[in-house]
């Protein structure tokens, strides 16, 4: 949430290129970069723990997802205005391509001068962007762990993004599983640690 993320600025008063949550926003989006290169040619149709979800389908979404930053961020778009230009298959003949565009694309609309000081017109309602950012953080990394599951890479987090995602998550959990977002939460195993709790509070079975 806009009060749980880093509010340091490290650059004073000429800018914000250095404040905390613009690093973890490009921690995450390097993560599941990295992920998304290591796609192989036979595994963009595989399943992944993300229901009815190939993991093209889910590139796509990430896709689509950081194609809506520059025009609510930057442009003061609507939902409505917006309609349905990021809808169906933004990822074309080379998907790979297409995700380090859009990725590029939301880093930069994020870091532009006073852009986490702006509102942003959400479905939801009238939002901070920097707790937009927050979320779209949080989504990354979560994502990054289910494209991981369905390509057999590395699983596990980085701790600090992880634990940056736990204090995000945790007040508007439920609220994202009423809303379809994500699964119900399951019961995290017994000593279960910091990164299996947040995938079981967002419905993974780990």
């Amino acid at each position: 949430m806009a009060g749980m993320a880093d509010t340091t600025d490290t650059t004073g008063p000429s800018g914000r290129a250095g404040h905390p949550l613009l690093a973890r926003h490009a921690a995450a989006l390097e993560l599941f970069t990295d992920r998304v290169h290591a796609v192989g040619a036979d595994q963009w149709d595989a399943p992944t723990p993300c229901t009815d979800w190939s993991v093209r389908d889910l590139v796509n979404h990430l896709t689509a997802e950081q194609l809506w930053v520059p025009s609510l961020v930057r442009d003061g778009a609507t939902i409505d205005s917006v309609g349905d230009s990021f809808d169906g298959d933004m990822l074309g003949p080379d998907p790979v391509a297409s995700w380090d565009t859009a990725s590029a694309a939301s880093r930069e609309a994020f870091r532009e001068p006073g852009a986490l000081d702006r509102t942003v017109h959400l479905s939801f309602g009238d939002t901070a962007a920097d707790f937009y950012c927050g979320q779209m953080t949080t989504d990354l990394v979560v994502h990054a762990w289910d494209l991981s599951r369905a390509i057999g890479a590395d699983e596990r987090l980085p701790d600090d993004l992880v634990a940056f995602s736990v204090r995000e998550i945790t007040p508007y959990a439920a609220d994202l599983a009423k809303s379809g977002l994500f699964a119900p939460a399951v019961e995290p195993p017994q000593g279960a640690d910091v990164q299996t709790k947040l995938l079981s509070l967002l419905g993974r079975e780990v």
